[in-house]
């Protein structure tokens, strides 16, 4: 009985430890197509992503699913097929534990992707001239930021928050409250990123 349980626990440790490397093999395949974007090549990028999420499918892993639904809302030429990714990322985040993406990244919990995700949908429905439903995520992005650290990432975050309120005509506070030169935002150096591009 003894050499039972010690074979299910290895068969325990083993099926761990190859459920992490398929992880981080996917995580892996998402980061090389941000990478071909990243280089210029947004159609070829569009298509991998396809393949990725149908490999993922609807039901598959939340982090893979949020994280590739984030950046595949860059891919798209319509607005309104980026707002379509962004509810995804966003819906898959809310499935989301810390437990999971622990297994990705230990120091970050879910409730840091929520300012980012949240930026990047009040910037779609300013694409799509939608004012009300941009202040909402807004605010959602401003409520929270604290959950963001003092640093570049977090400063990023911030700054371009204030840039979409002051488009928007509501002031742009907080720190890192940013001016009017509606310029890209800051560079992407946390969990999701800030906006991929403002309108």
């Amino acid at each position: 009985m003894r050499g039972n349980d010690r074979r299910t626990g290895v068969e325990d440790a083993v099926a761990e430890q190859q459920e992490q490397a398929a992880d981080d093999a996917m995580m892996t395949r998402i980061g090389q197509v941000i990478m071909l974007h990243r280089g210029g090549d947004r159609v070829e990028a569009r298509d991998r992503f396809l393949g990725l999420w149908s490999e993922i499918g609807e039901d598959g892993d939340p982090l893979h699913r949020c994280t590739l639904a984030h950046y595949m809302a860059d891919t798209q030429d319509d607005p309104a097929d980026e707002l379509a990714w962004d509810l995804r990322a966003l819906s898959a985040a809310e499935e989301l534990t810390d437990g999971r993406l622990a297994r990705h990244q230990q120091s970050l919990a879910v409730r840091a992707l929520y300012p980012s995700l949240h930026l990047n949908l009040a910037a779609d429905y300013i694409k799509l001239g939608r004012s009300e439903a941009a202040r909402t995520h807004l605010s959602r992005a401003r409520g929270a930021v604290g959950a963001l650290g003092d640093d570049t990432y977090g400063d990023g975050i911030r700054a371009a928050i204030g840039r979409l309120e002051f488009r928007l005509g509501d002031g742009g506070g907080g720190a890192g409250g940013g001016g009017a030169d509606g310029g890209a935002g800051p560079s992407r150096e946390g969990p999701l990123g800030p906006p991929r591009q403002e309108p």
